[in-house]
Parts: structure tokens; sequence; C-alpha cells
């Protein structure tokens, strides 16, 4: 199969090629025409001319007054003149010589014989020379007696024609080598970064993904590098965040099912009448399990996120209520752990176009780290309000806070940080795609040994303005 750059090149070659073709054809046909057709003129212009004034006087007189009269009137000029007899026979020339019975052949003597005019435009068979000539019969009455016959050389025709022939043919031959020259320049720039992109391509089909394009102009070949390389970052992105998925869920999914299993070899090796050794298993088992349960529907989450197959039923809802919900579902939790869960918010209702069970979700991952990572006798504060048409719902602990080189990372998919309680590192994840998929965002802002505060901004329900009454 043939290269990109030949087919530009040789696209570019027959293209060029017949339009100068066509071109010069069109120059040199005007030439041709222009100087042939003027010397043609010229010659007819004389004998019409001449013809005028000269036919009538001597149409009558025998053919040696008519000789005479022509050397003594009608022979000045640069036009070759001869006196032809009715039937085409050289009389003499101008230059005075006999024709020595001499027949002239040619197509312009034939027509005026036949009493026209006869211009005709070639090699005399008597000089083999190139000519153009013009006869013009004499008439008496009707019958043709003489004719004269006016040629010119074209000698000096030929030669200028010639030489615009071959000017024409070397500007044209220029031309298209010019031509050629920036096609194969043009079909380089063009397919030498499209082979540098297809060299790259294989490397990443391979699997080499640190392989990158070359930077090239801001055309359609570097946006289509560009392109490739956000490709390449983002498969390489996917890989690596693929193998965190399994490097993190194989080790979350280990604990918790090593301590079930463990617990359950114990319980059914041990004593069963140890009832407290038996509560003691079973609350564990529990535990895990809810623990494994939280994980998998975590994983659920994830994946629908990500797949961007999640489905919002949104509603028009009042978030205070929600918030209050999640609150009293901790209360039990806060109280066990001797940690006060604090809520304020406005008078104003906060309505916003949201689903209620994955906002909730939202609230209790929150809340939840909050409490995992908030020590006893402390404090969450949860607060809402509304600024510039938006809610925005504040929840604030007073632990042991997040470290500056962990809080970019927080909320990226896996990232679990240096402290020994993280989780799966999905939880805030998720509640960021969540908050973003109704159109809010997600901010999170620590200190370490005084706390973390997260914020989440949702969009209000504009008010309907109350119709005016009509006057």
């Amino acid at each position: 199969m043939r290269s990109l750059r030949t087919r530009i090149v040789w696209s570019y070659g027959i293209l060029i090629v017949l339009v100068v073709v066509m071109l010069g054809s069109m120059f040199v046909t005007l030439v041709w025409n222009y100087y042939y057709s003027s010397a043609v003129g010229s010659v007819l212009q004389r004998a019409e001319t001449e013809a005028a004034l000269h036919n009538r006087m001597i149409a009558y007189e025998p053919m040696r007054e008519k000789a005479r009269y022509m050397l003594q009137n009608m022979s000045e000029g640069t036009a070759y003149l001869q006196l032809l007899t009715g039937s085409g026979v050289i009389v003499v020339d101008s230059n005075g010589l006999g024709g020595d019975g001499k027949l002239a052949e040619t197509p312009d003597v034939s027509r005026a014989i036949s009493g026209g005019k006869g211009v005709w435009r070639g090699t005399d068979p008597l000089t083999n020379e190139r000519i153009a000539a013009v006869t013009l019969p004499v008439k008496q009455g009707q019958r043709v007696v003489a004719m004269f016959r006016y040629t010119a050389s074209l000698k000096e025709v030929d030669t200028t024609v010639r030489n615009v022939l071959w000017i024409t043919l070397f500007v044209g031959t220029v031309v298209v080598l010019l031509f050629f020259t920036m096609s194969v320049l043009i079909a380089n720039r063009i397919a030498k970064p499209i082979r540098n992109l297809t060299r790259v391509a294989e490397k990443m089909a391979e699997g080499d993904w640190t392989r990158r394009a070359a930077p090239h102009d801001r055309d359609e070949i570097g946006r289509l590098g560009e392109t490739l390389n956000t490709m390449a970052s983002e498969l390489t992105r996917r890989e690596k965040l693929k193998e965190d998925f399994i490097s993190s869920i194989s080790h979350e999914l280990r604990t918790p099912l090593t301590s079930i299993k463990g617990w359950s070899e114990t319980l059914a090796s041990g004593d069963p009448s140890d009832v407290e050794e038996l509560n003691l298993g079973l609350a564990i088992i529990d535990r895990e399990t809810e623990r494994l349960a939280g994980l998998v529907e975590d994983l659920l989450d994830f994946s629908k996120l990500y797949a961007k197959s999640i489905v919002l039923h949104p509603e028009s809802l009042d978030i205070r209520k929600t918030i209050e919900e999640t609150i009293r579902q901790f209360e039990a939790r806060g109280q066990r752990e001797s940690i006060a869960i604090v809520g304020t918010g406005g008078d104003k209702p906060l309505v916003a176009e949201v689903d209620a069970n994955r906002l909730k979700q939202v609230f209790i991952n929150v809340l939840d780290n909050a409490l995992k990572f908030t020590p006893r006798n402390g404090t969450i504060t949860v607060s809402a309000d509304q600024d510039d048409g938006m809610a925005r719902v504040r929840i604030q602990d007073t632990g042991s806070g997040i470290p500056p080189e962990d809080l970019p990372h927080v909320t990226e998919k896996f990232y679990k940080g240096t402290s020994q309680r993280s989780g799966s590192g999905l939880g805030l994840a998720i509640c960021k795609e969540i908050v973003e998929l109704h159109g809010g965002s997600f901010r999170v802002e620590s200190t370490v040994g005084e706390g973390t505060a997260v914020t989440i901004a949702l969009p209000l329900i504009r008010a309907q303005q109350a119709p005016q009454p009509q006057l």
C-alpha cells in the first residue's frame, strides 16, 4: 500500500501538471493565433487594398500590360507579388522574373481559380519555404482572367513562435518542479508527524504507556497528538486506578474475612458454655460483616460512578430535614463514644432539587469519618445556611486533622493517607462525585491538631416571583 506521503505527492503532482499543461496550451494557442493571424491579416489587408485600387483598371488589359502595370505600380512593399493566369500558371513576379510556365497548385490558388478569395498558410511546394499566401482573382464579368498572389515569409514569425514555445516549456517545467518540490515538503510536513503518532500509538498498543507524542503546531495534527497524549495519561491513570483498586480491595477484604474466619473457628472449637467468649465472637463477626457490607456498597457505588451509570432521582426537598435525620441516626453512637454532635441551622428553608437517599449517604459518610477521627470528649458541629443562591452545609470536628501532604488527595479514589484508621479510600471520593452530580461542590479543610471541616454546597431552587396585579 502506498504511503500517505506518496499519495499526496502524486495527487499534487498530477494536479499541477494538468493545470500547467492546460494553461500552457491556452497561452501557446493564443500566441500562435496572434502571430500567424497577424501575418496572414497583414498580407490580406494589402491584397484587398491593392485589388480595390488596381483590378478594375487592368481587368480588360492583355496579360503583357497586366505584368507591366504590376511591375510599375504594385511591386513595392514587403509582400512578394506574383501574377498568375486564370488557370494558375505563374506569369511574372515582383522581381521581374518569369514563371517559366510553372503552375501554382496551393489551396489559395485553387480557391481563386473558382472565383473566390484564397487564403493559405503553409510550405510553398516551389520554394519549400513556409509562407502566408493570399490570392485574389481579376475578373472580366464572371470569368477569371488573371490572379494576383501575395506571399510573405513566415520565417521570422516561426522563430518568434518557436522561442515563445521554448520559453513557455521552460517556465512550465520550472513551475512543475517548484510545485512538485513544495508538494514534497508539504507531504513531509503532514506525513512525518503522522508517522511519529503512529509509532507512539503502536508502542501504546504494546502496553508502553510512557510514550508520548512530540509537540506539534496548533493544527489538526497537533491537536491529535495532544488528544493521544491525554488518552495515554487517562489510560495510565485508569491502569493505576485498577491496580490500586485490586490492591486496596484485596487488603480491605482480607482483614474482616480473616477476623470472621478466625472467630468462627474459635467459636466452633471453643466451649459452648462460655457465654462471654461467645458474645464477644458474635459481636466481632457482626461488626466485621457490617464492615464488609459497607465496603461492598462503596464498591457498587464506585463502579456506577466510574461507569457514569449512576441515576439520580431528584425531588424538591428541604435539606435541613435530611441533616436532622442523619444527626439523630448518629446521636447514640456519639453518646457511646463521648462525642457531642451539635446541629445548628437558620430559620429559612433550604429547598434544593436533590436525590434524598444519595444526599443522606453523603452526610452519613462525612459524619462517620468525623466520628472516626474525633477523640473522646470531642465535638462535631453541623451547620446549614444559604449564600448567593447556594445551600452550604458545614460539618466540622475537633479531631486530629489531616496532614497537609494528604489533604489535596483525600477525595481521590483509593487514597488512604497515613492514618492507621483510614478505610477503603472510597468514601470521600464517592461523596464528592455525588455532590458534583447535583451541580454542587465538595471542599475539605483541615488543620493538624485542630480538626477538619467539610463544606457541601448545593444549588437552591430559585423562588418564583409573585405575579404582578394587572391594572
